[in-house]
Formats: structure tokens, C-alpha cells, sequence
């Protein structure tokens, strides 16, 4: 899951909803839960105390989510302690805001964990190509102004 990304307000492929669910406004819950992420410590590393407490759940629910989810996976220690990355308490916030916000299953977070990264992949293949399509259009600029200054010179 080294590919997955959390695209907030500010970036362009962020789309909330408007609909009203049980009169919560799902556009205020999305920009509550990308104040959630981006109040993530800057750290590099974090114990499975830290990620409970940040995440809102206990140890032994992470323990489980690990078993449940293959994306969760930290790191160990030396000492056989769990090592969470950013990345991994961003996850373990996706997880728990799609199992009791969205109230999905198990199996409906997993799928849709699986959906986001796929999309995040067809994301990061067209920003790729548009950078190089970019990349190649001011190259021909560059061309053009050659080619024009050159004829000014004959």
C-alpha cells in the first residue's frame, strides 16, 4: 500500500459529496476527517500506543485490523515492538472512519480500500502523463522560439 495517498480540499481530484446523511453535512465530515489526517504529528515513526490513541481505538483493535487488512502492516523493532509509518496511521484513520462512520463490513472496507487504490493508481498514471505531456509541450515552445529566432537571422 506504498502507493496510497490522501488527497485533501486543495488538491484537484477531491470530490465530496453534498448529500445530507442523518443532517450531517458529508462535505463538513470530509473536511473534518482531512483536518483529522492532516493533524497527524510530523514524525517518523509512531508505537502502537501512539496510533491507538491517535486513531481513537484500542491497541488490541489495531492488533485485529492488521490481521483483517493486509495493506496495515508495521514494521518491527529490534525488540519485536510494532513501528507505524505516517502512512500507516493514515490507513488505520481510513480504516476506522470506513468501519464507524461509513459503517461498512470488513469486507466492504477491504473493497473499498482496494477501489481507493486503484483509483489512486489511475490517478498518479494521468498526472504522470499530463507532467509529460507538459514537459513535451514546452519543449516545442522552445523549438518554436529557436526555429523563429533563426529565421529573424536570415
Amino acid at each position: 500500500m506504498d502507493d496510497m495517498i490522501f488527497e485533501t480540499k486543495e488538491d484537484q481530484a477531491w470530490a465530496p459529496s453534498t448529500r445530507q446523511v442523518n443532517n450531517v453535512n458529508l462535505i463538513e465530515a470530509d473536511q473534518e476527517f482531512a483536518n483529522t489526517i492532516n493533524n497527524i504529528p510530523d514524525k517518523m515513526a509512531f508505537k502502537i500506543g501512539e496510533v491507538a490513541e491517535l486513531v481513537g481505538v484500542k491497541t488490541y483493535v489495531l492488533r485485529y485490523w492488521e490481521s483483517e487488512f493486509k495493506a496495515l502492516k508495521p514494521r518491527k523493532s529490534k525488540n519485536n515492538q510494532r513501528v507505524y509509518l505516517r502512512r500507516d496511521v493514515e490507513l488505520a484513520m481510513i480504516i476506522k472512519k470506513l468501519l464507524h462512520t461509513d459503517r461498512f463490513s470488513i469486507e466492504g472496507a477491504r473493497s473499498a480500500l482496494k477501489k481507493m487504490k486503484k483509483e489512486t493508481k489511475k490517478s498518479k498514471a494521468i498526472h504522470g502523463a499530463i507532467s509529460r505531456m507538459d514537459s513535451l509541450k514546452d519543449g516545442l515552445h522552445e523549438i518554436i522560439f529557436e526555429i523563429e529566432r533563426m529565421q529573424k537571422r536570415l
